[in-house]
């Protein structure tokens, strides 16, 4: 795409495009996953910015696709993939916007071939004025019969000022599939923050706790030393939005 979005398109609805006219065009970068292979990586956004990744998973290879995306005024990711027969594609997704940020993640997941899987797990914090939105799309050819995917997202809103939109689609050709999406917008758990705090632990840290508790959903499947590791990254991250 060369020319400049605008609101009319449907993928750029919620974006500043003050910020997007900035860093375009965009690049488009290839990723690669061979036949048979198994590939994992960490995507950690600080910087603002557009990146548009081309993910291509080979026959029964499998790609785990992990974002922390915090702390930039603008940043967006959009992920192209392409999952062949057998394939596997798993995406863990933590946004974080503060202050007036605008994070915004967009996926288009494509099963081309049969007996492929993918599992989405988007959540999402926004605080002050700031802006999160998630928009995926699991798209199924005819020929992906025995499609097994799933897309989650959910955002929890610090205050009145925060938003976050949502906008999960699945669109279907095949007739033997199992796929599902759901999307959860609110505040986060009264029930919860007043047994932590009748516990003795300050309303501050109660929420902190409830907060990292939501966002550690994303990471579920990791293994304990990347998972521990992340924890630490995402505690941080929020401590010093505090």
């Amino acid at each position: 795409m060369s020319a400049l979005p605008t609101k009319r398109d449907e993928a750029w609805r919620y974006s500043d495009l003050k910020a997007v006219a900035r860093h375009w065009p965009v690049a488009v970068e290839p990723v690669v996953v061979p036949a048979g292979e198994n590939h994992a990586d960490i995507i950690r956004a600080d910087a603002e910015g557009i990146r548009h990744l081309a993910i291509n998973i080979g026959v029964g290879g499998a790609y785990r696709l992990t974002i922390i995306d915090a702390g930039r005024a603008y940043g967006r990711i959009a992920l192209d993939v392409t999952c062949h027969d057998g394939a596997d594609f798993q995406l863990g997704a933590v946004l974080i916007g503060r202050g007036e940020q605008t994070i915004e993640l967009v996926t288009t997941v494509r099963h081309v071939g049969p007996g492929a899987t993918s599992r989405q797990i988007v959540r999402a914090v926004a605080g002050g004025s700031a802006t999160t939105s998630y928009l995926g799309q699991v798209a199924v050819a005819r020929e992906g019969q025995k499609t097994d995917a799933s897309q989650s997202f959910k955002a929890i809103l610090l205050n009145r000022g925060a938003t976050a939109n949502a906008k999960p689609e699945l669109e279907i050709f095949a007739d033997d599939v199992k796929c599902a999406h759901g999307a959860a917008i609110g505040e986060i758990d009264k029930t919860a923050l007043f047994y932590l705090e009748s516990r003795g632990i300050g309303p501050d840290q109660a929420r902190a706790l409830l907060t990292r508790a939501f966002l550690s959903d994303a990471l579920e499947g990791l293994d304990e030393a990347t998972t521990q590791a992340l924890d630490a990254e995402i505690s941080a991250i929020l401590e010093s939005a505090a």
